[in-house]
């Protein structure tokens, strides 16, 4: 084979084939309501959410099932509490801090941080829970 020929085999390489195309989801349908309507329907649907109200309404037993949503039920003293937790911390800059004394290899490992580091952890699991308890989640992890 001649370099030309060569040359244009490599250059006009065979078209790639086209990927499958996705099944695309349907689009969403909108309802246009002025303040009135909406104001009656979210009455109506009380605790639940609009949009799964006006499809139980419409739809009745024929209405699919959809994920249910969780609605974090938190009183403003639980949200003063875990955020003055939080900032009084100042958590994250001593994460950050500890991170890159750890990537420069400056860390020092005495018995002293060693024992801070497991009371930051004992610190970062205990906020944690407070937030799955306070948002009514279960804990999938730690110890």
């Amino acid at each position: 084979m001649s370099i030309k020929a060569l040359f244009q085999k490599t250059s006009n390489p065979a078209p790639l084939k086209p990927e499958p195309k996705k099944k695309a989801k349907p689009a969403p349908f909108s309802l246009r309501l002025n303040a009135e309507e909406r104001a009656f329907l979210e009455e109506r649907a009380g605790a639940m959410p609009l949009g799964a109200y006006i499809r139980q309404e419409l739809l009745g037993d024929r209405a699919g099932k959809r994920r249910a949503a969780r609605k974090p039920t938190l009183s403003d003293e639980q949200y003063a509490a875990l955020l003055a937790a939080l900032g009084q911390s100042r958590l994250s800059s001593n994460l950050n801090q500890l991170a890159h004394h750890a990537n420069m290899g400056t860390l020092d490992a005495s018995p002293k941080v060693e024992r801070q580091l497991q009371d930051a952890y004992a610190a970062v699991l205990a906020m944690r829970e407070a937030l799955f308890t306070a948002l009514n989640l279960r804990s999938g992890g730690g110890q």
